[in-house]
């Protein structure tokens, strides 16, 4: 192990567990192979990279991380309306994740919230949008970059 301390410019070897408040994990690493990145690449969130900095291999934390911070706090104008025909037919519930198409063909995920009698309110907002997250982290390695 070294003693190099988690900033930019370092590549960071470390296990995770993500989870809600009421302790649901939504992912972890701690079964699987530990998660390698380098700081700053804009593959993590802002919040999860800026609350390492300053570990060093063998450091294990837990932070809590605000919506602002994480995946933000949501946006309004993603809650859409949709009629209800264009779910064919499906068996809806509130919280059902349903995969729309865009107008490019890639997809859109989007969670059922309330369904009428024509139309289904669904929210596209990203489904941790809004949350604190918790995480549960153990340093491995970090090395120069």
């Amino acid at each position: 192990m070294t003693d190099i301390r988690i900033n930019h410019d370092t590549e960071v070897t470390l296990h995770f567990t993500l989870k809600l408040p009421n302790g649901d994990v939504i992912d972890t690493t701690t079964d699987k192979t530990p998660a390698t990145f380098k700081v700053g690449d804009g593959s993590l969130l802002p919040g999860f990279e800026q609350s390492l900095f300053g570990l060093k291999a063998g450091d294990q934390r837990s932070f809590d991380i605000e919506p602002e911070r994480g995946f933000g706090p949501g946006n309004p104008q993603n809650m859409q309306t949709v009629p209800r025909d264009q779910f064919n037919e499906m068996d809806l519930e509130p919280g059902l994740l349903v995969i729309f198409r865009d107008a490019a063909g890639g997809e859109l995920p989007g969670v059922v919230k309330t369904i009428h009698d024509t139309t289904v309110d669904v929210d596209f907002n990203h489904p941790l949008a809004g949350k604190v997250i918790t995480f549960d982290v153990e340093i491995i390695d970090v090395k120069a970059a």
